[in-house]
């Protein structure tokens, strides 16, 4: 194991939690092991931790992402998250390829969403001159690839790119997958908090999935 990544394995090995684990593995439907850590003590551990351990070799730092993401224990996949995006100054164009690595291994929407808040999100409003990947991703039959096509603009507000996101949920209307129509949902719905107008007439215009409209609409009158 990275020398980086033992003070945090061994704290969240000290504050494990059987009960607990079973709990989250349960929530999850058994795909991944746990320590047991709930979220405030977990980044009690995690945060101070990166704060005062920067690095800037970004080799290294992607590095650590990986050997994270290898560990049984989903906690280690919460710590890369946080610690890849706490990096983003380092990141280059190549750092895409980890992303995309890390939305198809151990997928699951909880991962799966939070690279979508922090790293995705944030990556192609650095390098927009990315942007073209994601029509792949949204063309792709991995439906975690287009659930991340369709939310990565999800904490965009006015920036969003209403062309990109009618085009990405158009095509993935269809889709009979759980997560790909609460996806559009809640992009939908994250959007009509800047623009409920937009998206109320998106949802008119166009026959989306009743999970999808009732999740787009949500929040719209209240």
């Amino acid at each position: 194991m990275h020398k980086y990544i033992l003070p945090v394995n061994n704290a969240f090995a000290e504050n494990a939690n059987a009960e607990n684990a079973v709990g989250a593995k349960a929530y999850l439907l058994n795909q991944f092991e746990f320590f047991g850590l709930k979220t405030p003590l977990r980044t009690s551990i995690t945060k101070p931790y990166i704060k005062r351990t920067p690095l800037s070799d970004i080799k290294e730092i992607e590095a650590i992402v990986k050997e994270l993401w290898m560990q049984p224990q989903r906690e280690h996949q919460y710590f890369a998250i946080e610690f890849f995006a706490a990096h983003k100054k380092s990141w280059t164009t190549s750092s895409l390829k980890l992303m995309e690595y890390c939305i198809l291994h151990k997928s699951w929407w909880d991962s799966v969403d939070a690279i979508a808040s922090e790293w995705t999100g944030p990556f192609f409003k650095l390098f927009p001159n990315k942007i073209p990947v994601i029509k792949k991703w949204n063309e792709s039959p991995n439906m975690w690839l287009q659930r991340s096509s369709i939310m990565f603009q999800k904490a965009y507000k006015k920036d969003t790119d209403t062309a990109l996101l009618s085009a990405y949920i158009l095509n993935c209307k269809h889709s009979k997958e759980f997560f790909i129509q609460k996806a559009i949902g809640w992009a939908l719905r994250e959007y009509s908090k800047t623009n409920p107008d937009w998206v109320k007439q998106f949802v008119q215009n166009n026959a989306l999935a009743p999970l999808s409209k009732r999740e787009a609409l949500k929040r719209i009158g209240k």
